[in-house]
């Protein structure tokens, strides 16, 4: 008996050593893999490391004209002088210093309010219990991971292809990616979790034990180490890849998806299709001009514009009690069932005219406007039951088109790693009716889009986070 207790006690003390070893020795753990430890992957990954020089710039991203050069009705570059040029940068120098100031201070503790210390401090003890959550009950692998900028990310990886379910669920990968305040110890991971997937986390840079500081280009660097992680250590396949980002979390799933396009699947939930029309809720109107600026120019989340970039099977979570990432108001709570002022409605409608450009003109985008008014599960049933959807005739009219297209294109590169690419011109020059294509338009509208009862901080439930529909 006494030797029992005494090996019961050993084992404590060395799971309470090892839980405070996470934290204040992680900067001393080895590193386990690095950006540029690549290795072909079956041969069906073409993306290669960078080189040392283009590695201090970081990996692409997909940037606009940060100001709006139409609006601001500059001409042409080849059309002005030298002299012209430098006015100019001089004219906008107060601005650009002005921007950089709001960004690096006010405006990154207000997007990222998890890279303050202050509040992982706060946090400190439901990280520790977290960390030994995920190892103890779900055998979870931390591991350091090197960003192409020299970031190091802190990462949990927990192994489900020994036990993959009945589903088969264990055999995928989820790769999930937190908020603006989400912690891989404590965050949006749980929900795949416990629907028994593999899951891989992993911390914002200054988040948790990662380093560095958590702007676009950084999380997007941070992100692709991430994926190469899964590719090339941990041994999964591209199409076992899931990409879920929850919030702001938005923003690196999509930039995974889309420079990543062969990976199998993206799950976004309570997410937006742009930074701007939330900072401007937030900030004084006579800041306008500046918080534009300053978004574009340094926190740049265009996620919808990433997301039309990706070809592959696409699921959007709306959360119906929503107000964080709706502009229904300033400041207020919104009432209950007020989805209208949602950005995942916007980022829905970008999707479906991006794919689907016929069906989503004219009369398809209008009842797709009004079938996210539904502010309850119930209403959105009823709305869809009102205009009859054949959904079976649905399916045939797209697995036909789709059909034709892979007869044109077999063969050729243009067909892409998910079938042939974007956009369908499904409905051209077939006599669409007006009825027919606002069936359509809903039909897709509602693969695209689930409605789930809850706020943006409530944790998902297990049953309610699906892979997307494919054709």
């Amino acid at each position: 008996m006494c030797v029992i207790c005494f090996v019961k006690a050993l084992v404590h003390v060395f799971k309470i050593y090892l839980t405070a070893s996470y934290t204040y020795t992680f900067r001393g753990w080895p590193v386990a893999f690095r950006w540029d430890d690549v290795r072909a992957v079956g041969g069906s990954s073409s993306h290669r490391a960078l080189t040392c020089a283009a590695a201090a710039a970081g990996v692409w991203l997909l940037r606009e004209e940060a100001l709006g050069g139409d609006a601001l009705g500059r001409p042409p570059r080849g059309a002005r002088s030298q002299a012209q040029c430098l006015l100019q940068q001089l004219r906008e120098l107060p601005g650009q210093l002005a921007s950089y100031a709001l960004a690096h201070s006010l405006g990154r503790w207000l997007l990222y309010p998890g890279s303050v210390s202050l509040m992982t401090r706060v946090l400190l003890p439901l990280l520790q219990q977290g960390q030994e959550r995920l190892v103890e009950r779900y055998h979870g692998r931390r591991a350091k991971l090197v960003a192409c900028d020299g970031n190091e990310i802190d990462t949990m990886f927990m192994d489900r292809r020994q036990h993959p379910g009945s589903h088969g669920h264990g055999l995928r990968l989820v790769i999930c990616c937190e908020g603006n305040a989400g912690f891989y110890e404590m965050g949006c991971l749980s929900a795949p979790l416990e629907a028994g997937y593999s899951v891989l986390g992993w911390n914002h840079p200054g988040f948790g034990g990662s380093t560095g500081v958590p702007f676009p280009q950084h999380d997007a660097n941070a992100m692709d180490v991430v994926v190469k992680y899964a590719l090339h250590r941990l041994h999964f396949l591209p199409a076992q890849l899931v990409v879920y980002g929850w919030s702001v979390g938005g923003f690196t799933a999509t930039w995974a998806t889309m420079t990543y396009p062969e990976l199998g699947a993206l799950v976004l939930d309570a997410t937006f299709d742009d930074l701007v029309p939330l900072a401007l809720k937030v900030m004084p109107h006579s800041w306008k001009g500046l918080v534009v600026r300053t978004v574009r120019e340094h926190l740049n989340l265009n996620v919808a514009e990433q997301l039309c970039c990706y070809p592959g099977p696409v699921l959007l979570l709306r959360r119906t009690q929503d107000d964080v990432v709706s502009t229904s108001g300033r400041l207020r709570p919104l009432s209950p069932g007020d989805v209208e002022g949602n950005r995942g409605n916007e980022l829905l409608l970008r999707l479906l005219e991006h794919r689907y450009p016929v069906v989503m003109a004219g009369e398809g985008r209008a009842v797709v406007t009004r079938w996210l008014r539904a502010g309850s599960l119930a209403q959105e049933a009823a709305f869809y039951a009102r205009y009859r959807v054949d959904e079976d005739w649905c399916l045939a009219l797209l697995r036909s088109y789709r059909a034709r297209c892979e007869e044109e294109l077999e063969g050729e590169e243009a067909q892409g790693p998910h079938g042939p690419a974007f956009p369908w011109l499904v409905g051209q020059g077939q006599g669409l009716s007006s009825r027919r294509r606002r069936r359509l338009a809903l039909f897709l509208a509602r693969k695209h889009l689930k409605n789930v009862e809850a706020t943006h901080f409530s944790p998902l439930e297990p049953e309610e986070f699906q892979l997307p529909w494919g054709l």
